[in-house]
């Protein structure tokens, strides 16, 4: 890792790629990460150079935490436009459609004031108007700040969005620190997930000769070494550990920009927790992204775990699933778009051969790469437990049988290979 702060480092376009040397940019001008920003939000904007129209996006509770407090301090210089949803909104096309529609035709930029539903909506909403967004954040809960894409769910089917990197970025850890400790659980939740997906992106491009880069996990090392080796001070007040938390959160979202899309951060375990939001019951316990990220990152690592140490690889056969069992199980419209997505990646008789040929040659090399990179299930269930995360779907009011419905179809749902596809090519019941 450079001698230098990465966040610098990328901000200033010389972050060396570990691979190639190449010099690294983030697309975000600015990312500030500080004890106290009261009285320094104005100064923040102008920085960035943005026109004089400003929209600012919160809901009633990132409003009193922060959002008012941000439109009074911009109107000083600003014309503001606010927008203040209700609680707990949702990031759903109908959702973005009304705040399109709502938004001052002529702003010049967009203003979130929240953590991960209110970022990526205002992330659509600026991709929408092809403006800029800026983001205040309320709570440490998520990586998706400093990240090229926004989330949203669009019938029926959970969809990764490219639009593009905040233009500035910052964090007062004093209103972080005053978020619920919920929201900061759920940030440990989404971090602790690096680890899954970097053996599943990994595994793909060992076995499949899927595109892999080093550069989005050396980024964030150091801090999350610091982060994991104390996750109880982060619930205790901590500063320093708040911070780790913080930049491990940002330097992820960068990695996922460098890489042009969200693989360094997200392949199995989102997978499980996109499948539970689209097929779950409306009527179980409202959790939070990260919540949910933090347990299927356990369950995804026991899986993975099973697979590495076994002495011998898995042995694959060719795909039995069709487009009729896709859209008998997520339904017509839902079930179209999920098979488009994992039509590609499915393995007939020769592909199954080939990926089997390359196992049995290599498996010794593979597993050895792989266990380098991964956190076992018993380190990833302490370190959550240790913060007072739920690490076990009964925690968050999943059912047995959902959770497994979830384990058997989450592949279907994304392109991404990963070691559910593994495991279902297998006939490995878990």
């Amino acid at each position: 890792m450079p001698a230098a702060d990465p966040i610098e480092l990328l901000l200033a376009g010389r972050y060396p790629d570990p691979a190639t040397g190449e010099l690294l940019a983030a697309e975000a001008r600015a990312v500030v990460v500080a004890d106290d920003l009261d009285g320094d939000e104005v100064e923040l904007v102008a920085a960035l150079g943005l026109g004089p129209r400003l929209v600012v996006i919160a809901d009633r509770d990132t409003d009193a935490a922060m959002g008012a407090r941000v439109t009074r301090a911009l109107g000083s210089r600003y014309a503001v436009q606010p927008l203040v949803l209700d609680r707990e909104p949702h990031a759903d096309a109908a959702t973005v459609a009304r705040l399109v529609a709502a938004a001052d035709p002529r702003a010049d930029a967009v203003v979130a004031v929240g953590a991960g539903t209110l970022n990526d909506l205002a992330k659509l909403v600026a991709h929408a108007r092809g403006v800029p967004q800026v983001v205040f954040a309320t709570a440490p809960s998520m990586n998706g700040y400093t990240s090229v894409s926004a989330s949203v769910l669009d019938g029926g089917v959970k969809r990764s969005v490219r639009t593009a990197t905040p233009r500035g970025v910052f964090f007062d850890l004093g209103v972080l620190a005053a978020a619920p400790a919920r929201l900061i659980r759920a940030g440990l939740g989404d971090s602790v997930c690096r680890a899954t997906a970097q053996v599943d992106w990994l595994l793909a491009h060992l076995v499949r000769d899927r595109p892999y880069r080093e550069a989005p996990f050396a980024l964030l090392a150091a801090d999350e070494e610091a982060l994991l080796a104390e996750p109880a001070a982060l619930v205790a007040g901590d500063a320093a550990a708040l911070r780790h938390l913080v930049r491990t959160l940002v330097l992820s979202g960068f990695g996922m920009t460098i890489c042009g899309g969200s693989y360094p951060a997200s392949q199995g375990e989102h997978l499980l927790a996109h499948y539970v939001a689209m097929m779950g019951d409306a009527d179980r316990p409202r959790t939070l992204h990260g919540e949910e990220i933090g347990v299927c990152t356990v369950a995804m690592a026991a899986l993975q775990a099973r697979l590495l140490d076994a002495d011998a690889p898995p042995r694959l056969r060719a795909s039995r699933l069709t487009r009729a069992d896709v859209l008998a199980h997520f339904g017509a419209a839902a079930g179209a778009t999920c098979w488009d997505e994992v039509a590609p990646k499915l393995l007939d008789d020769a592909g199954a051969e080939a990926v089997n040929a390359r196992l049995v040659a290599g498996w010794t090399t593979i597993r050895a790469r792989l266990a380098a990179v991964a956190l076992g299930p018993d380190r990833l269930r302490g370190v959550l437990a240790a913060a007072g995360a739920p690490t076990e779907a009964a925690a968050l009011g999943w059912s047995p049988a959902l959770f497994a419905a979830a384990r058997r179809h989450a592949r279907e749902i994304r392109d991404r290979y990963t070691c559910l596809d593994v495991a279902a090519d297998a006939g490995l019941a878990w």
